[in-house]
């Protein structure tokens, strides 16, 4: 049986894991239990990221939506990586027949060298295997290694429409659109791409459907474009502080900053568009000088007075990725206890949805003790 706990009792579930609690935030957050688990590129702490097998983890673990991030082929097919550069995810530095595709770009102002998506066709990609970002941090997903294709946004689309959450609801897509000014100058119409999925999918025009971006215009012409779609929303990301701009902005030589977007008016802005927000885990409930859990931050209150949804990005399972009080063990271990203890201090801020590499633990914390 779950239970669905009131906020009272997450307090004291927070309590008992040893988190101190702060203040009731000033706008009026929704229950604990109603917060949306995102499966940040599937379970990408226990299978390859991005891979189909990644997304069946991530569902039979309890996530509500499933994440694919979305970049496009030489011949035009939105596939699921992180990053158009497949060098760190996948075994192509294995294939001498690609050695040659090895190149050196500059995305979004970063110089990058190895292979990209963009400069493969569908059929090309399909010989490649998938593996884990993070090696050994990771061993369990390691174990997979050479084992998953490259998922096309179609196949991600058949897997969810062929399933169910754990709650029996149809599974969400939470797609975030990549670069696409960047993709733009290649003559990629990313928007484009993706409303012409949506329409042409039934299940896409019905299910839950949460469409992200870190840039502006995009997400507006979304916006115009998608109108009238009840299913579907949008979700507005906030870089971390060390990338000022959006890539539109810059391209645009406006100068507006991600600083600026989370400001009281900057939020009001996001909400005339967007009925979501993303924002970085710190930029809610910062962290000390020594890594331990700070004060929270007046995003959280400002977003929900906006009229937004705000959600945070990304809980990892690792103590690495962990507030320093959170954590126990070597740098590298998994302690998903440290995770549930992270997930429970936002869940008692009042988020909305939250993406985490392990959905399991995520929806562990969400439900509270069974």
């Amino acid at each position: 049986m779950v239970f669905h706990l009131s906020r009272r009792a997450l307090v004291a579930f927070g309590a008992g894991l040893g988190i101190v609690m702060s203040a009731p935030a000033a706008a009026s957050p929704g229950n604990p239990s109603d917060t949306l688990v995102f499966a940040h590129r599937g379970a990408s702490a226990l299978r390859p990221e991005e891979t189909l097998a990644a997304y069946e983890k991530a569902i039979a673990d309890g996530a509500d939506f499933i994440e694919p991030d979305l970049v496009p082929t030489k011949d035009g097919v939105l596939v699921a990586r992180h990053e158009s550069n497949i060098a760190e995810t996948t075994n192509v530095a294995d294939h001498p027949e690609f050695a040659a595709r090895r190149s050196v770009k500059v995305v979004d102002g970063v110089r990058q060298e190895g292979w990209f998506t963009e400069d493969f066709t569908l059929a090309e990609l399909k010989t490649l295997r998938a593996k884990e970002r993070l090696g050994a941090l990771r061993p369990e997903s390691m174990s997979h290694d050479g084992q998953f294709e490259i998922a096309t946004l179609g196949e991600i689309v058949a897997l969810a429409e062929r399933s169910r959450t754990t709650k029996g609801k149809p599974v969400g897509l939470i797609p975030e659109i990549k670069r696409s000014t960047y993709f733009a100058g290649l003559g990629f119409d990313m928007e484009a791409k993706l409303i012409a999925a949506i329409k042409a999918s039934a299940y896409l025009r019905s299910a839950p459907l949460i469409v992200q971006s870190f840039e502006i215009a995009g997400l507006k012409r979304l916006h115009r474009e998608l109108a009238g779609m009840a299913n579907v929303a949008l979700m507005q990301l906030i870089q971390s502080p060390d990338v000022p701009q959006p890539a539109d902005v810059v391209k645009a030589r406006g100068k507006l900053t991600f600083e600026d977007m989370l400001s009281p008016k900057g939020l009001a802005e996001i909400a005339t568009y967007a009925q979501w927000v993303g924002v970085p885990l710190r930029q809610v409930i910062t962290l000390d000088a020594e890594e331990r859990v700070g004060p929270r931050t007046a995003v959280l209150a400002d977003g929900h007075r906006a009229g937004l949804k705000v959600a945070v990005f990304t809980f990892r399972p690792e103590n690495k990725f962990m507030p320093a009080n959170f954590r126990y063990g070597e740098p590298g271990a998994r302690y998903p206890q440290g995770m549930l203890s992270d997930v429970t201090k936002f869940l008692i801020a009042g988020i909305d949805g939250l993406f985490a590499d392990d959905p399991g633990v995520a929806r562990q914390a969400v439900d509270g003790p069974q």
